[in-house]
Order: structure tokens, then C-alpha cells, then sequence
């Protein structure tokens, strides 16, 4: 961190085992992200029920390269629960701007295209031809939306392959 952490208080003080907890969990964070710039965190009660009694607020400000990311969990009883809930928060939201900052984000892959090369409608079942020449396995359950009665040999369909206990198996077959 290249500023230093702050922390600070609303109708709450904190022990000394508290304090020493946030500036841990808060060193901790550097680890997940070399390039933050400043932390603060503020603890608070924001008003006593008679019948629920005090909850701690624990709300993190980290300032990052390009934005700043602000974390504020559900409050809880025990401030020390609350502190880490928090903290455990940032870590997340930390980790997953790393990624994208480092052109990390998860790709949906595209469905393979297939054309269907047999078909045994009456024992519910066909093969589909995969553009590389193999032939997957499927059966009329994998199709969705019902539409294995409309399909025919030649019809173009897109789909996840697995593994089955006799090879690869088409599931999720879609009708393009």
C-alpha cells in the first residue's frame, strides 16, 4: 500500500486486538493485488435496537489503479465476524479486478456446430458428424425444447460434448 491504512470509528472503540486484526487482514490484501494505493476502513454502529441490540458496519475503501472498490457486508453482532466477512469480501473483489485488469476473464466457449449423420428415431437415439469427421453420440433426451421428432439427417445442430461410458456423447443439442 503506498498510502497508509486508515481506520476509523463511529460509536464504536475498538480494542487493541481489533485494531491489530484490521491492520492484518489489510497487509494481507497486498497480496492480492500488487498496486493498491490506499485502504480505509470504518467500523460502526449505526444504531442500537432494543430488541435486536448493536450490529457492526465494517465498510472497506480501496483505492486501485483506475477506480476504487468499495466493500460493505451484511452488519453482524460480533465484531469480529464482521471484520473478517468483510475483509474475506475484499479479497474476492480484489482477486477478480486483478484478473480483469490482467485481461483474465472467464470466455464463454462457443457451442461446436454438427451436423446429425444417423438417426434411429424410433430407439431415440443418433449420431452426429463434427466437422473434424468424428461421430458423437446422442440421444433423444439431449435435445432440447422437445424438437428431436423435427430432426433429420443433415439438420445443423450445435452442442456440449462429454464423455460416456462408450465414448463421446452429445448433451444440450440444440436445432440451429
Amino acid at each position: 500500500m503506498k498510502v497508509p491504512l486508515e481506520i476509523s470509528t463511529r460509536k464504536v472503540t475498538l480494542t487493541a486486538e481489533t485494531e491489530e486484526l484490521i491492520r492484518e487482514k489489510a497487509k494481507k490484501l497486498d497480496t492480492f493485488h500488487d498496486g493498491i494505493i490506499g485502504c480505509k476502513v470504518m467500523v460502526e454502529v449505526p444504531h442500537r435496537s432494543q430488541r435486536k441490540g448493536g450490529a457492526y458496519n465494517v465498510r472497506i475503501d480501496i483505492t486501485v489503479p483506475g477506480g476504487e472498490l468499495v466493500v460493505k457486508k451484511e452488519p453482524d453482532k460480533d465484531l469480529h465476524v464482521a471484520v473478517v466477512n468483510a475483509f474475506d469480501a475484499a479479497e474476492r473483489q480484489l482477486k477478480s479486478h486483478a484478473k480483469k485488469q490482467r485481461g483474465e476473464v472467464k470466455r464463454h466457449e462457443e457451442k461446436p456446430l454438427a451436423r446429425v449423420s444417423k438417426l434411429f428415431r424410433e430407439d431415440g437415439y443418433g449420431f452426429l458428424l463434427t466437422p473434424e469427421g468424428r461421430e458423437v453420440y446422442f440421444h433423444e433426451n439431449a435435445v432440447l425444447n422437445g424438437k428431436f421428432e423435427s430432426i433429420e439427417i443433415g439438420t445443423e445442430v450445435s452442442f456440449i460434448e462429454q464423455e460416456g461410458e462408450e465414448g463421446p456423447q452429445a448433451s444440450s443439442v440444440t436445432v440451429e
